[in-house]
């Protein structure tokens, strides 16, 4: 015979407690005192009771999910970002939801409906890339403010963001390089368009500048955050008849995929050409060489932007936190950055 799953009857008799402070324990655990959550929580666990979300959300017109916008589930840089925002969402009543937004079937008007069906509370969005219409439409339709930007971030758009401090890592970069002796350092940048392939652009240049190195266009290469990026930036480097000594690399999988390059043309690394990488992947350290990079701290990303998205879909006001709020970023020097031959 089937046994009958536990109900919130059951746990409240089990605790010796009221089915409405069972039920005040479970959502709102902070308005009841810690020995109750304890009697509350043993009692779950005695009857096997499980929490019915579906039917409370309905209770709430909640949909009890959060979408999490990834531009390239592929790319490892993302895993960390997402394990921080699933732990954070892990013991609240939403699930979480990831959709890749290079797939051609994720396009913006399906991703907009998806929100505007009430299919999802809240949404994080790790891609910079969101459409002017598609940001109007969410405000036009009263969403927006259950809107967080992680990592990458709409320019001039309304909603709070968690980001790296970009610029800070992009002069550490430079500074580290010229303190080597470095003075022709190229540039392999991100994709076009993309807010982060323009602070670190921007801010090499203006450190470059500043320290008055020689400035070359060919020295500054367009990339796309990819391996495959890096590793064709490495022919056009070594076919120049004025090399740079040192490259920086706007993320590590360019930096990793610049070094085989350099190697299959070659150049050894560091020897005949440094290069630092932009993100601490988790491959970094086990390179050949170990990458000198600029270490995320992406795990705070993530936990940090789910935490500004639970507190808006709390109901806490949009002045609590700051619009921007910038996550510290280390330079890590490892075996791929060394002084130039003629130093």
């Amino acid at each position: 015979m089937t046994q009958k799953p536990a109900t919130i009857q059951d746990v409240a008799r089990q605790a010796e407690v009221s089915t409405a402070t069972v039920s005040r324990a479970l959502s709102n655990p902070n308005l009841v005192s810690e020995k109750t959550r304890e009697l509350v929580a043993e009692a779950v666990r005695i009857t096997g009771y499980r929490l019915n979300k579906a039917a409370r959300n309905l209770r709430k017109q909640q949909a009890g999910a959060v979408l999490v916008l990834t531009p390239n589930l592929g790319n490892p840089f993302f895993s960390q970002i997402l394990a921080g925002i699933s732990a954070r969402f892990a013991d609240s009543e939403f699930s979480v939801l990831v959709a890749d937004t290079s797939l051609p079937e994720q396009d913006g008007r399906r991703l907009v409906d998806y929100f505007l069906d009430s299919r999802i509370d809240g949404m994080i969005s790790l891609d910079g890339g969101l459409s002017a219409d598609q940001l109007a439409e969410f405000e036009q339709n009263g969403v927006a403010d259950r809107i967080v930007f992680a990592c990458e971030w709409v320019q001039d758009a309304p909603h709070p963001s968690v980001r790296s401090d970009n610029a800070f890592g992009a002069r550490a970069v430079i500074r580290h390089l010229y303190d080597l002796g470095h003075r022709k350092i190229a540039h392999i940048t991100g994709p076009k368009g993309n807010v982060l392939t323009r602070i670190r652009r921007e801010t090499m240049l203006e450190e470059r500048n500043r320290l008055g190195l020689p400035t070359r266009e060919d020295w500054v290469i367009r990339g796309d955050f990819s391996l495959e990026s890096g590793h064709a930036a490495a022919a056009k480097i070594a076919a120049m008849a004025e090399r740079p000594t040192a490259v920086f690399c706007a993320s590590d999988m360019v930096a990793i995929g610049l070094i085989s390059g350099l190697r299959e043309a070659g150049l050894s690394v560091p020897e005949d050409v440094s290069v630092v990488g932009f993100d601490d992947i988790e491959m970094a350290a086990f390179a050949s060489p170990p990458l000198t990079t600029i270490r995320q701290d992406r795990r705070t990303l993530g936990t940090r932007a789910a935490d500004r998205l639970l507190a808006r879909l709390k109901g806490k006001p949009a002045d609590a936190c700051p619009q921007i709020e910038l996550v510290d970023v280390e330079l890590i020097a490892r075996g791929s950055t060394a002084p130039p031959r003629d130093a």
